[in-house]
């Protein structure tokens, strides 16, 4: 996977993290639950598993690109563990709902688990079976290889906690897709 180098240098900088990428549905509310987080230090929306570079938010929503909304996670693996942001973005989807969530369709919000390695890959493997055990529905959820990750424009960027939705650590409060 290929990230541009301002997503890169945060975590360089912060030692012993690691990376996920995920994909459920509209970016501002994953974002803002991942923000949530204990162990999380850092999220980027942005663009994944598209034909075309660097696209633009509008280019992406007509469908033409390829590409999903996601969210780049930097998290600290000896607070929060892969499996466990799993479980935060379960929870946050339907994940048998096949290029939509909620009110939003299209192939940009396909919900998706990215992986960047071989560990990740085996974890949420294991982790969509057991997730399709409560579902008589088939999980639509994809699990491929991390591709290039663009960032979204900077007005999307924690877009909800500029509305005044609370990106505190540990807060449990709805999340309101839309302000």
């Amino acid at each position: 996977m290929v990230l541009k180098k301002e997503v890169l240098k945060d975590p360089a900088r912060v030692p012993e993290t690691e990376q996920a990428v995920f994909a459920a549905g509209c970016f501002w509310g994953v974002q803002l639950a991942f923000q949530r987080v204990p162990g999380v230090v850092r999220t980027t929306v942005g663009y994944t598993m598209g034909r075309f570079s660097n696209p633009t938010y509008e280019e992406v929503c007509s469908g033409v690109t390829g590409h999903t909304e996601a969210v780049h996670v930097v998290f600290r693996k000896a607070e929060i563990s892969y499996e466990e942001l799993l479980t935060v973005l379960w929870d946050r989807m339907d994940p048998t709902a096949k290029d939509h969530q909620g009110n939003d369709y299209g192939t940009q919000y396909r919900s998706g688990i990215y992986f960047l390695t071989n560990e990740q890959k085996a974890i949420a493997l294991k982790s969509k079976a057991k997730i399709q055990e409560k579902y008589s529905a088939e999980i639509a959820t994809e699990v491929l290889p991390a591709q290039h990750f663009w960032p979204a424009e900077d007005y999307h960027q924690h877009y909800l906690a500029k509305l005044g939705q609370s990106h505190e650590k540990g807060v449990c409060t709805a999340i309101r897709c839309y302000g």
